[in-house]
């Protein structure tokens, strides 16, 4: 096939698709590669690095709807819908509640879209799941940040003028993002404490050092389907409410990662449980772009309430370009040679390419699209 890498436009976004090493194996594999010049450079790949391994570097971006398969970070936008061919199909991320809007368009030009937000979790799949691989990264990084903005040690800290406490780090959330969070503040040295509407995760949070604060029920009402969380009811809400508004009045970093796929993040944390926190404590949103876990949240700003720093910051994965463009590069690789086999055609009866795939040359193929649409 003929490949081609688009330059990210959005805002926030220093990401490739591509890396130079994931480039010379396509290549190695038949396949050609053209990519749009500086596409790699806020990741530190030069034009070079590609050139090197065999990609053809193209000057216009018009030049990339030419082939067959086009590879981005994030979805076209209307802009770059305007250039795409009919025909074209791209492998990215795709919000649907995020980009309902454009979808039309993409009908319009006849889109096959794969989306890398819509691969199962499942085991096979697990190598392509850039969903885990990017928020691995983004859970890592907001203890970075969170011990950036607070006044204080993170570890324990005993010293002939006296003995400094640990933090005290309360994770909301124990998906990919709240473990990795929980590891990293447990190795920064904090005490560490994670909530979950999920019981199954009990385990695998005791298990990197944290304590498991839960709401006591009888059923598994927040697990949904492929481990993702799910709506709770009223009652459970309640519970859960006064449960963190106990707990994070001693906290002095809060990390929420609290998502539900294709809705908006659920509230957690109220204005008042802010004004309960200890002055000088720090929240970080990791569920900004989706609203926002806490109530005050504002996405991509750093705002300050009541003494309390409130980081709304989305996309840390791209604070981290390279080595989030190397582990997403690897997740499309690992899904294109599943998808793709030696006649390069989609095998429309298999449970991943059927389950990531939201358009078909510009026919609607995912139930969730069309109740969205069917919203308006």
């Amino acid at each position: 096939m003929v490949i081609g890498i688009l330059k990210e436009t959005l805002e926030h976004e220093s990401r490739v698709s591509i890396t130079p090493d994931v480039a010379k194996k396509l290549i190695s594999s038949d396949h050609k590669i053209h990519i749009e010049s500086g596409s790699g450079e806020k990741a530190f790949f030069s034009d070079k690095d590609y050139s090197d391994v065999g990609c053809i570097i193209e000057n216009d971006s018009k030049s990339i709807y030419n082939c067959e398969l086009i590879l981005k970070v994030n979805a076209f936008t209307n802009e770059e819908l305007e250039h795409a061919n009919s025909g074209n199909t791209l492998i990215s991320f795709f919000q649907i509640k995020d980009n309902v809007n454009l979808i039309p368009n993409y009908l319009n030009k006849k889109i096959t879209l794969l989306s890398m937000s819509h691969i199962p979790r499942t085991t096979l799949a697990q190598n392509m799941d850039a969903l885990s691989s990017q928020s691995n990264i983004a859970g890592y990084k907001s203890t970075i940040i969170a011990a950036d903005h607070a006044p204080k040690y993170m570890p324990l800290l005993m010293t002939a003028a006296g003995t400094i406490k640990p933090a005290k780090v309360l994770i909301l959330g124990a998906g990919v993002a709240g473990l990795a969070a929980i590891a990293n503040a447990k190795r920064m040295g904090a005490q560490v404490f994670a909530f979950d509407v999920r019981p199954v995760v009990k385990e695998q949070v005791e298990s990197l050092g944290a304590k498991f604060i839960e709401v006591k029920s009888d059923t598994d009402e927040g697990t949904g389907e492929g481990g993702y969380a799910k709506e709770v009811s009223e009652e459970y809400k309640q519970k859960q409410g006064l449960l963190i508004e106990e707990t994070i009045k001693a906290m002095d970093i809060v990390i929420s990662t609290a998502l539900i796929p294709e809705r908006k993040a659920p509230i957690l944390i109220s204005e008042k449980m802010v004004q309960s926190m200890i002055p000088g404590s720090v929240i970080i949103d990791l569920a900004a772009q989706n609203g926002g876990n806490c109530e005050l949240t504002k996405c991509d700003q750093i705002i300050t309430h009541n003494n309390i720093i409130i980081d709304g910051r989305s996309n840390l994965p791209s604070t981290m370009a390279k080595d989030a463009s190397q582990l997403y590069a690897k997740n499309v690789y690992n899904f294109l040679t599943h998808l793709y086999k030696e006649d390069s055609k989609l095998n429309l009866e298999d449970e991943i390419t059927s389950g990531s795939m939201l358009l078909n040359n510009g026919e609607i193929c995912n139930e969730i699209v069309k109740q969205f649409l069917d919203k308006g």
